[in-house]
C-alpha cells in the first residue's frame, strides 16, 4: 500500500486524521500525515486493517457519520 492509496481509503471512509489515527491505534493525528507523506511506514497490520475497512469491516467503536465509503455510488 502506498501512502496515496491509504490517502484515498482514509478519505474515501470519511475520516479525519484524528478518528484514523484512534482506529488504527495510534495516539495522535500527526502519525496519521506522516503515513500519507511517506515518512513512516505502514505496517502490514495497518494494511490489513485499512483493507479490511475498505471492505466494508466496521468495529464497534467506528464513527457513526464516517460512512461515507458504503454510501458512494459505484465507480465507473
Amino acid at each position: 500500500m502506498t501512502p496515496e492509496e491509504f490517502h484515498v481509503i482514509r478519505t474515501r471512509l470519511g475520516l479525519n486524521a484524528r478518528e484514523m489515527a484512534d482506529m488504527l491505534g495510534y495516539s495522535a493525528a500527526p502519525r496519521i500525515f506522516e503515513i500519507e507523506r511517506g515518512k513512516f511506514a505502514i505496517t502490514p497490520m495497518v494494511q490489513r486493517l485499512m483493507r479490511a475497512y475498505e471492505a466494508g469491516y466496521r468495529p464497534d467503536d467506528w464513527p457513526a457519520h464516517a460512512d461515507t465509503l458504503s454510501r458512494r455510488a459505484p465507480q465507473r
